[in-house]
């Protein structure tokens, strides 16, 4: 069996079975109900991409502060906890695997104009860019410091929305540890400027997304835990100038625990930190590949690549996105729908949503590059 065919096969997440090793990452999309309340459309959304061997949910918001964008989804209140049980039995209706779902506090990334309130972080330290609302792109404010009051908080908001998260339908939650977002604040040297015992060494740094993770195994189980990262991203103006030590220790300090899995962002098998992380890491790896085309033979050699290097799963997420039938276009080299206009990706509505067509729609073929690279993609 080559690695490109490893990606159909069954996989055990823990007590979970998944169908396949394709896992549909989590994909803001701007389609909740301005309280965060998912929508029927998105759930004939994720209905249509039912056959991912694991989806993994939006972000959404653990408490108010952390709303980043207008029309986000949340998971704090009993609508929320509704609206999210709507698409998960969508999902389970048209014959889908396991769900889980990404929790996400924005930390700085956020606006009063969108909120209502002012956003926190672990320093005062605004964003360094615009930032969206619903009254157009607006400069962004300074956050209000945490207190460890608000600490202790989110802390225990965040093990409260991963408990409605399985009221609502999900077999687990992913806490998000990355791309800017107020746990990777805390991790990073540039938003993180505390002196107290949540900030100043690495230990100090990684501590609020420890106790986070610890919080949230603890309310639900640790098994039902993933935790996604990633390691040098310099999305919402981040950056980290010691990230070959900072991921190591946060990933020292979460192994041992029996979490469902790591899901590493922007993955490059070619980097000494991946192979040190899948080293140290001693349970399920997710990787996102770095992919230079939205295509099949893009994504299945990118896949294989992760694959053989010692990933267990593959996450994707423009490809899904494009592709509701993403598994099924992989599985016999056919072409995939480009990704439409991108700000079709976040206006709300159907267009660039739901209305991508599957293969019979399309009268798609497999085509003879592609068949080439589902035939021959070995990676040793």
């Amino acid at each position: 069996m080559t690695h490109t065919t490893a990606l159909f096969e069954p996989f055990g997440l823990g007590p979970l079975a998944l169908p396949n090793r394709l896992v549909m990452a989590p994909l803001t999309r701007n389609r909740a109900a301005a309280d965060g309340t998912p929508t029927p459309l998105m759930a004939a959304y994720y209905a249509q991409r039912a056959t991912a061997g694991l989806i993994i949910a939006e972000a959404s918001t653990p408490n108010a502060t952390g709303q980043t964008y207008p029309n986000i989804t949340a998971i704090h209140a009993p609508g929320h906890v509704a609206g999210w049980r709507r698409v998960t039995d969508a999902v389970r209706a048209a014959g889908g695997g396991p769900m889980f779902l990404q929790l996400q506090h924005g930390g700085r990334v956020g606006h009063p104009a969108t909120s209502g309130l002012t956003p926190v972080a672990p320093s005062p330290v605004p964003l360094p860019e615009t930032i969206f609302t619903p009254e157009g792109h607006r400069r962004a404010v300074v956050p209000r410091e945490m207190t460890l009051d608000d600490i202790r908080a989110t802390v225990a908001d965040f093990a409260a929305a991963a408990r409605n998260a399985i009221e609502a339908g999900f077999d687990g939650v992913e806490v998000h540890a990355a791309n800017g977002h107020l746990l990777h604040q805390f991790l990073a040297g540039n938003t993180n400027l505390r002196t107290d015992d949540y900030g100043g060494s690495v230990a100090g740094r990684i501590r609020f997304a420890v106790e986070v993770v610890e919080a949230v195994a603890a309310g639900i189980g640790a098994g039902r835990v993933g935790v996604r990262v990633s390691p040098g991203n310099t999305v919402n103006g981040i950056a980290e100038t010691d990230t070959d030590v900072l991921h190591p220790a946060l990933v020292e300090a979460l192994a041992g625990r029996g979490l469902a899995y790591l899901h590493l962002a922007y993955a490059d098998p070619d980097v000494p930190l991946f192979r040190r992380i899948r080293a140290d890491w001693p349970g399920t790896l997710v990787a996102n590949p770095v992919l230079p085309e939205i295509s099949t033979e893009a994504v299945l050699q990118g896949s294989a690549r992760l694959l053989a290097a010692g990933a267990d799963l593959i996450a994707l997420g423009r490809p899904f996105l494009a592709n509701p039938d993403l598994v099924a276009r992989l599985r016999l080299g056919a072409p995939l729908n480009p990704v439409r206009d991108r700000y079709l990706m976040y206006v709300g509505g159907a267009a660039g949503y739901t209305d991508y067509p599957a293969l019979d729609e399309a009268g798609a073929q497999p085509s003879r590059s592609s068949m080439r690279a589902w035939d021959g993609a070995r990676v040793v």
